[in-house]
């Protein structure tokens, strides 16, 4: 998508590669349990976006953990051990750089749930079915 002046809006095709590159390496890391840390031992932990800055060197990482009970502290442990992280990405992915990755909340099923919650309201469908 671009702007009146032909720029760009959003993340380029490169980021969304990486992004996504990303993304299934933290998956698999995940999944596998590589990660020593008491407060992420038997806890499933999903990675559903990664945002890359525009120059590729930072990773915005939104992760949730299975159940939501802890998903605060899951986000400070990750943080806590992204180096540890970083390292194994770096093995494992062959980029120019290694990103910085930021672990973060992943809120998109709270958001999901508070518009499921707004198309049960009564006007919402009267307002749906008149259309």
């Amino acid at each position: 998508m671009a702007n009146q002046f032909g720029q760009s809006i959003g993340p380029s095709q490169r980021q969304l590669r990486v992004g996504e590159l990303i993304r299934r390496t933290l998956g698999e890391i995940f999944s596998r349990d590589q990660i020593y840390d008491e407060a992420l031992s038997g806890i499933s932990i999903t990675v559903g976006e990664v945002s890359m800055s525009a120059d590729l060197k930072i990773a915005n990482v939104f992760v949730s953990a299975l159940g939501k009970k802890n998903s605060e502290k899951v986000v400070d442990a990750l943080n806590v051990n992204k180096v540890d992280i970083r390292k194994i990405v770096t093995r494992n992915v062959k980029l120019k750089f290694s990103p910085e990755l930021k672990f973060f909340s992943d809120t998109t099923f709270d958001n999901m749930d508070s518009i499921r919650s707004l198309f049960d309201r009564d006007e919402i469908k009267r307002d749906i079915q008149n259309e």
